[in-house]
C-alpha cells in the first residue's frame, strides 16, 4: 500500500489549473494552424491567426488564455493500493482554492443557483472519481467555461432514431448554438447510460486526446461523418464563416436501458483548456 500525502495533492491541483489556464496543449495549437492553412475563408484564417497568437500571448506572460477562467472539473482515477493520508476532495478544493488567488483568476462560482452569492474562491469543484488497480493517483484538470457549458444538451431519443437520429441531435445542437461557444469548438458526445451517465460521458469524451480516435470502428466512423457535416454548417471561427465550425468530435457510450437512447452534447470552446498528472 503506498501513501499520498493530501498536501501534494493540492500542490498539485493549484499548480495544474493556472497551467490549464496560461498553457493550451501544442497538438490544440498544432490543431489551429492545420485549421488556417486548409481555411478558405480570408476572415477566418485571421481569427485563427489571432487564436493562435493569444494563446502565445497568454503563456509568454503568464495570463489567463480567456477572461472566464471557468469551473473546475477534476476527474479522479484512484489505485487500489493508495491510501491518501486525508480528505482527498478537500485538498483538490484547496489547490483550486490557492491556484485560483495565485493565479489571479477569476472566480466565477456562486454558492447557491438562485441567490447568486459568489463563494469567493472558484470552489467547490465538481469531482468525478474512478477506482482501478495500481499505485499510482491519476488527475485531470480541466477549466470549464460558462459559455460553451450553456450551449450543451441532453435528449433522451427512443431507440428507433438510431445513428440518423443522433447524428441530427448533434448537428442541430451546434447549428442553435451558432456563435455563442466561442468556435472552432471540440465537441464531446456521449451516447447510452442514463439521464446521468450520458452527461458524464459527454464531458469526458471532451478531455480525451485531440488526435486520437475512438478504437471501435463504428464510433470512429460516426465520429468523423459529425465533424465533417458540422463543420458543413458555415458557423465558423468565432461565428465569422468558414469551414472550422469544430476542430474534433469524440464520443463516448455506455450501455442503455432496451427502451433508452440517451444522447448528450458537452461543447467546448476553442480553448480546451486541462492538465493530466500522475502522482
Amino acid at each position: 500500500m503506498r501513501t499520498i500525502d493530501t498536501k501534494i495533492i493540492t500542490d498539485k491541483v493549484s499548480e495544474m489549473a493556472r497551467k490549464a489556464n496560461y498553457n493550451l496543449n501544442s497538438n490544440i495549437i498544432e490543431k489551429f494552424k492545420k485549421a488556417k492553412k486548409e481555411e478558405t475563408s480570408n476572415q477566418a484564417k485571421e481569427i485563427l491567426s489571432q487564436l493562435i497568437e493569444n494563446s502565445q500571448i497568454a503563456a509568454q506572460e503568464k495570463i489567463p488564455i480567456c477572461q472566464d477562467t471557468g469551473f473546475g472539473v477534476v476527474f479522479l482515477e484512484i489505485g487500489n493500493q493508495v491510501h491518501i493520508d486525508g480528505d482527498i476532495y478537500e485538498a483538490v478544493n484547496e489547490g483550486i482554492r490557492q491556484g485560483y488567488k495565485k493565479g489571479y483568476l477569476r472566480k466565477s462560482i456562486v454558492e447557491d443557483p438562485l441567490k447568486r452569492n459568489n463563494t469567493g474562491d472558484n470552489t467547490p469543484a465538481v469531482i468525478h472519481t474512478k477506482f482501478v488497480s495500481g499505485d499510482k493517483l491519476k488527475i485531470i484538470f480541466a477549466s470549464k467555461g460558462g459559455g460553451s457549458e450553456n450551449m450543451s444538451k441532453i435528449k433522451m431519443l427512443k431507440p428507433t432514431a438510431g445513428t440518423e437520429g443522433i447524428k441530427t441531435f448533434v448537428k442541430n445542437t451546434i447549428k442553435e448554438a451558432g456563435a455563442n461557444p466561442c468556435p472552432p469548438i471540440f465537441v464531446g458526445v456521449g451516447i447510452g447510460g442514463t439521464f446521468e451517465k450520458v452527461a458524464y460521458l459527454a464531458k469526458k469524451a471532451i478531455i480525451r486526446d485531440i488526435n486520437d480516435s475512438h478504437p471501435e470502428k463504428h464510433i470512429s466512423k460516426l465520429e468523423n461523418e459529425l465533424l465533417d457535416e458540422i463543420n458543413q454548417l458555415g458557423i465558423g471561427p468565432q461565428g465569422f464563416g468558414g469551414k472550422t465550425t469544430a476542430l474534433t468530435v469524440k464520443i463516448e457510450k455506455f450501455p442503455c436501458h432496451i427502451a433508452s437512447l440517451p444522447v448528450a452534447v458537452n461543447i467546448n470552446c476553442h480553448a480546451v483548456r486541462h492538465k493530466e498528472i500522475i502522482i
